[in-house]
């Protein structure tokens, strides 16, 4: 039951200018009834971008909102499930202390019915109605992509009207705090990089038709020029470069495809792009590109026309009008095959041409201080696979380019490895990252749904950097960097990942206790993770931790028996310093981490980790470094402290 005698309880204010100026609804200190606030107001738990994405409009799930004593902001939950599961968890009390109200949907008067995979679709938006008064369904068919979900009315009768139609029984609110829910919001995720890969293999599948077109002219056979066998070949036929150095630059307005065979190689003159593509499904394969043009910002007019009065206008013309190996334009299938591109600029720019293929390519840059990128995707959805960047100031570089996916690179040696701005519900996956100089992985301006999977990140000066919110970043071996993994992203999942021998392993910079962090291994590093300043972050689920190297603990069920906080004082030494182990089990200090644990806000600008695990969660992959032999687990139930 809410505790409604919390008048005199003050909300814990957190000086975080930058969230109050995004609109996230402050808590009214001095409210003993606060009312409910616009859901868009609130912070959001979970996953809940995932739910809601994809789904047809008349699609309203149900959701609560909370206002807690230890918490400024209110913060709102897609399914009153899954705040109902959230609350149990035992470091929920501590992120947020105890809630002082809590606001469900009312779907009476909406005209509710459920899709065919049972979600609830409405004639009009559900109001809010008071937990503690209303009815709610349990165990009917409505669901939401994590699962079952409760349906709540503030009317009996339409809760029994809803009953009747699609099943369940009508609880009230102690009934629904004391049933469990089988929910897995993550599976959402990883179910999304499933599709991406298999969007990518359609769009690699129909580009590989253009790399079959029969011939229709041969340079130096049947045209003097490349640009004249290109203007006079056919549509949908392939013009041929035989083995030798071609002096031209060229453009591609139509859909061929032009194939070098031997060592063909088409040298610009130093002034502009080699190639400029124009076309819808054209292609380049099998040649190399040199004598790239320089201009790596203030570029001129594009080949196509774009709106002059878009925000962004004029960063488009300063990137996409520069100086490329490719310059790509309106070009969609577009397909880059097995071409080599050494650049002062960029390798391939590619605006507004969704579903280009850049695949088997090298691009090599002036160093990791000039050129621009190896590939640079403007508004283009496109896949990078199977290629290599390499020195230039982005290996690959994503602009309002959504829906991409980047995987298998070897991605060395540029400033920022891989770099997205404005670009969301894409995919980087399986590349080999080292060398770079600053981020090997970096996500900004406020993306949604992106997934960092798999990849090996070595030796930058920062390894993987998701912002934004609903990120999936797991998998990934982050090895050697300065700082392995930024966890500056909202209502995400960081799962299975192996940090080693960093200098910091992981910075918690998220100003919002909003991410899941659990499965995850830390060997090797200087420091294990850092966090500033925000709430405590508690980087553990459902009874699962991470591996903490270091950790002193008995074993439980594969758990420790002891809470790890990799910000304490003792815990961050204790795979650095020998006797720590027997020092962290001393009495004192034992009290003091219980007393920190239980208390919120006693460990504002910390993490702690309830149950840490006492073995590598990914050894497989920990195995491919060479800290493996340094991760130990926990002490046996039958060894002392002192073994």
């Amino acid at each position: 039951m809410i505790d409604r005698s919390a008048s005199t309880v003050f909300l814990s204010l957190l000086l975080v200018t930058s969230l109050c100026a995004a609109g996230l609804f402050a808590v009214d200190v001095g409210s003993t009834s606060p009312e409910p606030v616009a859901f868009d107001d609130t912070v959001s738990v979970g996953l809940t971008l995932e739910s809601e994405y994809s789904l047809e409009d008349a699609v309203e799930l149900p959701r609560a909102q909370v206002f807690y004593s230890q918490y400024q902001y209110v913060v709102g939950y897609y399914g009153v499930e899954t705040f109902v599961e959230n609350q149990r968890q035992p470091a929920h009390g501590q992120r947020f202390g105890y809630p002082l109200a809590v606001y469900v949907s009312d779907y009476g008067d909406t005209g509710v019915e459920l899709t065919d995979e049972g979600y609830p679709v409405t004639d009009g938006s559900p109001g809010w109605t008071d937990a503690e008064t209303a009815w709610f369904v349990v165990d009917s068919e409505a669901r939401t992509p994590a699962g079952k979900t409760v349906v709540p009315f503030a009317d009996r009768d339409d809760a029994q009207a809803f009953t009747d139609e699609h099943g369940g029984t009508v609880v009230q609110w102690d009934g629904v705090l004391e049933r469990s829910f089988d929910r897995d919001d993550a599976a959402i995720a990883r179910d999304r990089v499933d599709d991406h890969r298999q969007r990518a293999d359609e769009w690699v599948g129909q580009s590989a038709t253009l790399a079959e077109r029969p011939t229709s002219l041969v340079v130096g056979e049947d045209a003097a020029t490349v640009q004249t066998a290109i203007d006079r070949a056919p549509a949908n036929t392939t013009v041929v470069l035989p083995n030798g150095t071609y002096a031209e630059k060229i453009e591609i307005d139509r859909p061929i495809t032009l194939a070098g065979e031997g060592n063909a190689t088409l040298r610009g003159d130093g002034n502009g792009s080699v190639i400029t593509v124009t076309s819808e499904r054209a292609a380049v394969r099998g040649i190399d590109i040199t004598g790239v043009g320089n201009v790596t910002r203030e570029g001129g007019d594009l080949p196509v026309e774009i709106d002059e009065q878009a925000w962004d206008a004029t960063f488009t013309k300063y990137y996409a009008g520069t100086d490329a190996g490719i310059a790509a334009y309106g070009a969609a299938g577009l397909l880059v095959q097995n071409v080599s591109i050494e650049t002062p600029a960029s390798g391939i720019i590619a605006y507004q041409s969704e579903a280009a293929v850049v695949r088997n390519t090298t691009v090599a840059g002036p160093g990791p201080t000039d050129g621009l990128a190896g590939a640079l995707l403007f508004q283009s959805p496109s896949v990078v696979e199977n290629s290599t960047f390499r020195g230039g100031r982005n290996g690959v570089y994503l602009y309002r380019a959504p829906e991409t996916v980047v995987r298998s690179n070897t991605i060395e040696n540029n400033f920022l490895g891989v770099h997205l701005m404005y670009t969301g519900d894409s995919l980087v996956a399986d590349n080999a990252l080292r060398e770079q100089p600053n981020h090997a992985i970096m996500i900004m301006t406020g993306p949604e749904r992106n997934a960092v999977v798999g990849n090996a990140v070595r030796n930058a000066e920062a390894g993987i950097s998701p912002g934004g919110s609903g990120t999936y970043v797991a998998y990934n071996l982050v090895a050697n960097n300065g700082l392995g993994l930024r966890v500056d992203s909202t209502t995400s999942i960081y799962e299975h990942n192996v940090i080693v021998g960093n200098d910091v392993g992981a910075e918690a910079s998220a100003m919002l206790p909003t991410n899941r962090v659990v499965d995850n291994d830390f060997v090797g590093n200087d420091v294990h993770a850092t966090a500033m300043s925000g709430p405590l972050r508690v980087w553990n689920h459902e009874g699962r931790g991470n591996y903490w190297q270091g950790a002193a603990g008995v074993a439980s069920g594969g758990q420790s028996d002891l809470t790890y906080s990799p910000t304490d004082p003792v815990d961050r030494r204790l795979h650095r310093t020998d006797g720590t182990p027997t020092l962290a089990r001393a009495p004192a200090l034992e009290a003091l981490a219980g007393l920190e644990g239980s208390v919120p806000g006693m460990r504002t600008g910390s993490i702690v980790d309830r149950a840490p695990s006492c073995a590598p969660n990914n050894p497989d992959l920990l195995e491919r470094t060479e800290w493996a032999d340094d991760a130990w687990t926990c002490y046996e139930p039958t060894q002392t402290s002192n073994d």
